[in-house]
């Protein structure tokens, strides 16, 4: 007759062993693993511990001889290569995958869980976990635009370069208008967040006019130059450049890194610029606003300030963005561009040829 190893526990996998056994988060099967070792630490046979814990003698036996051999890595997981292979679950994986990214359902743009569980004939919890582990979200899609200005790797090097290698005795500025910023006043008062709700607001609006914000922002300080106006013409990017060549040292040159909106090279803008040699433009690429550095800030500003405010009025809506400049400039932070050119250009590069190659299929 066999004698069942002695257990010795440590004041460590005691306390460990007893959380296993409260179960709390616990799996099942490690509860009950966690359970035979302790009634065996305080002396009891493998045939007392199979009847208090209505198991089997021989279950009780093998956890028993693990721990005493492998201690709690032994009963934690179930030793490799037990069990049969899931042949049926692999394949059924693999046309989870298939079908999530390579079809789509008759009568929508994507899958959801439902309507591939139908098709496939299985659960829906089985198409979540199959889609997790994947990494695959059919629910969400990104935009995205490629570029075709024909100079697009010339400009996206000058621009780049000014960012991480900005000139001596120079000023780079990000510039550009956020145009049409709506003066939108809610319907109805909104209620306050509060503890276990959410702030509201009315899905209705009243428009009460538009603004164009023109703004610019000086990369080594993070100093923004901001003014409204009612349009957004080369008139008004005239008075613009005319402001911020105002609020900057006259010594110092300036490059301005704006985007190809045709107000930007009006006869007149390239008229005033010959005749201001300090500023030098640099162009970004067409479709290409993520390369122009203040669009980041106009997204604060609309975040932060005027996305969830009610205007009643225009004047209203100026005064908060003013205010926002002030207090900006009162404590600036600036935006730090890390990406290089090379990177920007090799990524592009693989976008461009997954389009033609899905435009040759």
């Amino acid at each position: 007759m066999r004698v069942a190893p002695t257990i010795t526990l440590s004041a460590d996998d005691r306390q460990e062993l007893e959380r296993w056994a409260r179960g709390r988060s616990t799996q099942a099967r490690r509860v009950l693993r966690a359970r035979i070792v302790l009634a065996a630490a305080d002396g009891k046979d493998n045939q007392t511990i199979a009847a208090e814990l209505q198991t089997d003698r021989l279950l009780v036996g093998k956890w028993r001889k693990r721990f005493a051999q492998q201690g709690l890595a032994g009963i934690e997981k179930d030793a490799p290569g037990r069990g049969r292979k899931p042949v049926v679950r692999d394949s059924l994986v693999r046309k989870i995958v298939e079908t999530t990214t390579q079809e789509k359902p008759a009568n929508a743009t994507h899958w959801s869980t439902r309507s591939l569980a139908d098709l496939l004939g299985t659960t829906q919890s089985m198409i979540h976990r199959v889609w997790k582990a994947n990494n695959l979200k059919p629910h969400l899609v990104r935009t995205f635009k490629l570029s075709n200005d024909p100079l697009f790797v010339e400009k996206v090097v000058d621009v780049v370069g000014l960012y991480l290698n900005p000139p001596e005795h120079a000023l780079v500025l990000c510039a550009d208008e956020k145009s049409q910023i709506q003066a939108l006043d809610r319907t109805q008062p909104g209620l306050p967040l509060k503890k276990g709700r959410c702030g509201t607001m009315t899905h209705d609006y009243k428009r009460n006019g538009t603004t164009t914000l023109f703004a610019a922002i000086e990369l080594a300080a993070g100093k923004l130059i901001g003014t409204c106006m009612p349009r957004h013409r080369h008139q008004e990017w005239l008075k613009f450049l005319q402001l911020i060549d105002a609020q900057t040292p006259a010594d110092l040159d300036l490059h301005l890194i704006v985007d190809n909106y045709h107000t930007h090279k009006h006869v007149k803008v390239k008229r005033w610029l010959a005749k201001h040699p300090r500023f030098h433009v640099h162009f970004i690429p067409t479709s290409s606003s993520w390369l122009n550095l203040i669009e980041r800030w106009f997204r604060e500003i609309t975040d932060k300030r005027i996305r969830r405010e009610a205007f009643g009025s225009v004047d209203k809506l100026i005064a908060v963005i003013t205010d926002y400049i002030e207090k900006h400039n009162a404590n600036p932070q600036t935006f730090t561009w890390t990406a290089k050119a090379e990177a920007i250009l090799e990524k592009v590069r693989r976008a461009r040829a997954v389009l033609n190659k899905m435009a040759s299929i």
